[in-house]
Order: structure tokens, then sequence, then C-alpha cells
């Protein structure tokens, strides 16, 4: 149910997907005194599909004669994606594409300016009795997993809103708008067309794998269970455990060093990899053309407030990481675990040597 003019726009934007893609039939629109109702067929009742995405993930997790099917899901997405590009593509500015995930999110004022920038969030440092707040840790440098990263979230930010601005050009094609596990049903049947329409092709793919990555298997199960609970039909518990391993804060020298692990469930990691591996053909071999876009997923779906210090620094390292010029998707999107702990590691506050 949404705002007349809402509704219009969603069965607009299912109308320009109806002949490309697989959709549920649009019934009608049914008008209520301040709202519009828009009837779609029940694809599960009348047994056109079975489960949804995020559905067949957990079942991959616990049963391997499971993962073909899940292939052949990922596969059909990433090849409806690539379709789109083909037969609608067209570099565009971002203006001209549909605003609420992006432009809404990173105009001035809005939820990232509340979320990071106008209130200075406190961040507790696991294995430590710490506690920086985010302002304090722009000041230290990091390493994670032997790799050297900054955590500024608000140069972020600004870097973010000059790469997104709405002038600047971007190649675009009609898609469904939010390709997330609840919103994909199998056999493959695209659902929920609020931000259907013309939409980037970098902003689609960073949408679907920081889901797949993050988001489906850990921050929406763990914060948003109700959320979880609602829009997933066996919203089995989910078994992703992203965890940081170890934590050495060097006070005098303003360093922290941090190892962690993604450890991703079997169905998961296999989906991450094929969606990574089908995607490939429309956004290059690096992260360029989605680090923006990525940034932005990450930091503007879960309010950092709710987050514990030790889920928050997990998801501002994957923030430092997607901006780092040297780094691949092949080591963002990894699911491997962290590396060995090096001889006479400690996880303290302790000091580093004089």
């Amino acid at each position: 149910m949404a705002t007349r003019e809402r509704a219009e726009v969603e069965a607009k934007g299912w109308a320009q997907l109806s002949s490309r893609i697989a959709v549920p039939a649009l019934h009608g629109q049914i008008a209520l005194p301040d709202r519009q109702l828009l009837a779609y067929e029940d694809v599960f009742a009348n047994g056109r599909c079975e489960l949804l995405m995020g559905d067949v993930i957990a079942l991959a997790d616990r049963d391997p004669a499971v993962q073909p099917r899940l292939a052949r899901l990922v596969d059909g997405v990433c090849a409806d994606l690539r379709a789109a590009a083909e037969e609608t593509g067209r570099s565009v500015p971002l203006a001209e594409c549909v605003p609420d995930l992006y432009l809404e999110r990173i105009r001035p004022g809005s939820r990232l300016d509340r979320w990071y920038l106008r209130r200075d969030l406190s961040l507790a440092l696991p294995h430590t009795d710490t506690t920086l707040s985010l302002r304090e840790l722009a000041g230290f440098t990091l390493t994670a997993n032997g790799r050297p990263l900054t955590l500024n979230v608000a140069d972020t930010i600004d870097n973010v809103r000059l790469a997104l601005a709405p002038d600047r050009r971007r190649l675009a094609v009609l898609t469904q708008g939010d390709p997330t596990e609840p919103n994909i049903a199998d056999p493959l049947c695209w659902l929920d067309f609020e931000f259907a329409g013309r939409n980037t092709v970098a902003g689609e793919a960073a949408n679907l794998l920081w889901y797949l990555m993050a988001l489906g298997g850990w921050l929406v199960p763990r914060y948003q269970p109700d959320v979880y609970a609602r829009t997933l039909r066996l919203a089995l518990p989910p078994l992703t455990r992203p965890r940081i391993e170890h934590l050495v804060l060097h006070r005098t020298s303003r360093h922290i060093d941090v190892r962690y692990s993604w450890n991703t469930s079997p169905g998961r990691a296999a989906a991450v990899a094929r969606a990574l591996d089908g995607l490939r053909r429309e956004n290059g071999s690096g992260l360029e053309e989605i680090r923006a876009f990525l940034a932005l997923r990450v930091l503007g779906v879960i309010p950092p407030s709710r987050l514990t210090g030790h889920d928050l620094l997990l998801v501002l390292i994957k923030l430092a990481e997607s901006q780092d010029p040297h780094t691949t998707p092949d080591t963002f999107f990894t699911t491997t675990p962290a590396p060995h702990p090096h001889p006479g590691e400690r996880s303290s506050n302790v000091p580093a040597p004089a």
C-alpha cells in the first residue's frame, strides 16, 4: 500500500519490466481514501514459486545437494542484469535514476549525516577496555589482516557525495532496483517494484553483493530480526559469523592491529562467488565502478548506533577496504578464515614496544 503517487510510479516501473524479466502479474490498482493498493499475483499460493533466494541459500548452507539449485538462481539473476544492460543501458546523469537508495541517502542532511556526522558515535574496541569515538578513530591508523587502512568515515562520506553528484553520468538500465534475497523468488521471479525503473548497473551490483556478503546472512537477522522473519518464508537461523579474532591497541603510536575472519556458511559463500563471477562482465575486474555505491550500502542500511562495538568495527573495516584503491573484488568479498596469528601475538591493549 502506498500513496497514489508512489503507487503510480511503482506500477510504471513494473510495466517497464514485465516484458523483459519474470515478474508477478499485476491484477489491478485499488483506490482507498488516502492510499492506493497494488494487487499482484501471489506466486507462492499458486505454486509458481516455492522459496526466496534467502531461503535457498539457507538450505544450501545445510545441504550440499541444494547448491546446484542456488547456482541456477544466482546465474539467472546475473543474466537478467546483463540482459538489462544490453537492451536498455545508456549513460545518464544520476539525477535521472531512481533516487531512493542512493541520491536520497547521500544528499546533505539525509540519513548518513544524521547517523554519522551530526553525532560522534562511541565504539567500544573489542578485546580491550577502551572506547573511542568515530572522530578519535579517524586519528588512528589500522592494520587489518596485514593491510594498512584508515577509518575516516567523514572523509569517506565526502568522497562518496562527490562521486555520486546528481550530474555525474552513469551506465543505467531498467531493473527492479533492489536485488536482495527477499525480493528474488525461486524459480526465478522478481518481486517488489518500489524502486523499479532506471537504476545504475554499479548500484545494482553493489546492492546484490553486499546483501549476500553481510546483510542477508548477518546484519539483518541480527539487528532486524522481525524484518528477517517477515520477509523470508523459512527464516532459518543464519550461519555466517564474522569475527574479530584479535585486536591490539598501540596507544603511543595511535595504531590498531586487527585480525578478523568473515566466516561465511557454505551456501552463502557459493552465492557470493557465483554472483561476483556473473557480474564481472558488466563491472570490470576492479571495484572502481561500484566503490561509491558499495560504501553507501555498507553505511546506509543498519543504523550504526544499534551495532555493538565489535560489529561496527567490522563494518568500518569493510568500508575502508572498499575505498582502498588496492582492494580487488576477490579480496573484498573473500569468505576465507583470518590468517594465522604471528608468534607471540597478544589480544590486549598493551602499548607497542618502544
